[in-house]
Parts: C-alpha cells; structure tokens; sequence
C-alpha cells in the first residue's frame, strides 16, 4: 500500500506525450490523405498532445489511490459482474480467499501502438484487419506504455496485486502481444494466466467469458479499458439503441462503479460511437442558426 500511495506524485509527475494503436474489434475512422500536413485530429490529441497525457496520468492516479485504500479491507466481492447480472440488477462474483487481480485492457489502456495508427493514417486509410494482423505479430518496440501505465503496474505488482491484460487481440499472435507488453516496459504477461486475448473461448470479441474466468481465479478489484465492452458486454449490445447506451452507462448503478473500480481511460479515435447520427450526438433543442 506504501507504494501505491508513493506512486500518486510519480502518476501526476511528469506529461510525456505519445501515440497508440487501435482495437481491432473497432475500426478507426479514416484517416486523412499522405498527403495531409497533419495527422487527424482526434490522432493529435489522443497520442500527440499535452492534455491527453496529463488525463491518462490522472486516471492512473485514481487507480493508484483505489487500490492503495482497497486493499486496507478485504472486500466481500470482486468488480466483475456474474453471468446472469445485468446493470439494473448488478451482482458479483464472490471474491473469498483468491488473491488480489487489476485487468486491464491492452490497447490505449495500458498501451498506445504508434507504428500501426501511424502506418493507417499516412496512407489515408481505414482499418485493415491483415495489416493489424501483423502488428499483433511484429509490433513489438513501435508500441509504447501510455502516460503512467509504467509507474502503476509495477505498484500494483509490488502491493501485491496481479496484473492481468484482457484484450481483443487474437490468441493466435498470443507471443506477439507478450512481446509488444514486454517491449512497452510493462514487464512479463503470459498468455492464459495474466494475459487474456480473443479466441480463448467462445465468446468471440465479447470479453464476458474471459471475465468470469479471471474471476475464478482472483478477487478482481480493479478493471481499467477504453471501451465500455472493457466492462460488461451488455452496453454492446448491437439492438441497444443510442440513448438507451447512454442511460445504462450513466444510470445509478454504473455510476456507482466508475472511478470506484471500474476505471474509463479516454480514447477519441475509435469507438463504437462511431456510428452516431446528428440526433444522437447533440441533444434536442440545440440546433442553433445565424441570422
């Protein structure tokens, strides 16, 4: 716990910027022309820019302070939801004597894939699932560890705390993505016992399966991603409507869990809100012409 205390100055600390990489369950938008003087936007400020690395640092930090309060009572149940749960009626799994786990998702969660997004974006296009194909494979190096994620993992590891990535990678590039962590600073994951990847099961890019495998083996405390499917795939539901989504993710209970174990880092790339119409981004009345 003293180190995870000690870490909260190192988290807030320093602001180096950086770049990252996309989920490959989720395209990112297409990408601006090489012809272009510079990258899209949303690129710039997620890897590029001051104001990205200084709230990735301070999510870290909330993380880092959680975890050093958690841990001072052993609590009764884990933050993973059980299978027959839903967000209106949330239930656990039971935590009993199994040791402490933080998961996290991989991609702009614990790191940020520079060569690859860089790769898509000169060349103006969008997601190409051979090309990250082999980023999965040969990335290792051209990835970096996102603004803190260096500084948190190793506390957590110190105070006693598993950390385990649970990412849509394929398992079939399980060394490849061992290799990208490993290269990024993040120290050691191996694949099926603190690194979870798609294909594990047949839950395909839902992540609900490899959850409650984790948390049979561990008391999850903390879970951490860019993405609400990082959490529950109910909010992924391909017939929930829009504000339906919004309502379930901000409702009593989910707001109960985020930044009190369930931890959302920001990523303005790639989502699945992508496909949202006019209606569904501004809200009604907010139409506004000159005169």
């Amino acid at each position: 716990m003293r180190t995870l205390t000690l870490t909260l100055g190192l988290l807030l600390a320093g602001c180096a910027s950086a770049q990252g990489e996309p989920m490959a369950v989720s395209p990112p938008p297409p990408a601006q022309t090489s012809e272009a003087a510079t990258p899209p936007a949303p690129l710039q400020y997620l890897y590029g820019s001051a104001e990205a690395a200084i709230a990735v640092r301070a999510t870290y930090a909330r993380i880092a302070d959680y975890a050093a309060s958690r841990i001072t009572q052993r609590p009764q149940d884990s933050v993973i939801l059980t299978a027959e749960a839903s967000m209106d009626a949330p239930r656990f799994e039971p935590c009993g004597d199994k040791p402490y786990a933080a998961v996290f998702d991989a991609d702009e969660t614990l790191i940020w894939n520079l060569g690859s997004m860089r790769w898509f974006a000169e060349r103006g296009i969008g997601f190409d699932p051979k090309i990250w194909d082999e980023w999965e494979r040969t990335g290792a190096g051209k990835a970096v560890a996102m603004p803190g994620s260096v500084e948190l993992v190793n506390a957590l590891r110190a105070a006693g705390i598993t950390v385990i990535a649970n990412t849509n990678r394929s398992a079939a590039n399980a060394k490849g993505s061992e290799d990208t962590l490993r290269a990024a600073g993040l120290g050691e994951f191996r694949h099926g016992e603190t690194l979870f990847l798609r294909g594990d099961d047949a839950g395909g890019s839902s992540k609900d399966l490899r959850r409650a495998t984790i948390a049979s083996r561990y008391c999850v405390i903390i879970m951490a991603g860019d993405q609400l499917g990082d959490f529950s795939q109910q909010f992924n539901e391909r017939s929930l409507p829009a504000a339906s989504r919004m309502k379930l993710a901000t409702g009593p209970a989910a707001s109960a869990l985020w930044d009190n174990g369930w931890f959302l880092f920001p990523n303005p790339v790639y989502g699945p809100w992508e496909s949202l119409g006019w209606d569904d981004t501004f809200t009604t009345g907010s139409k506004w012409e000159p005169n």
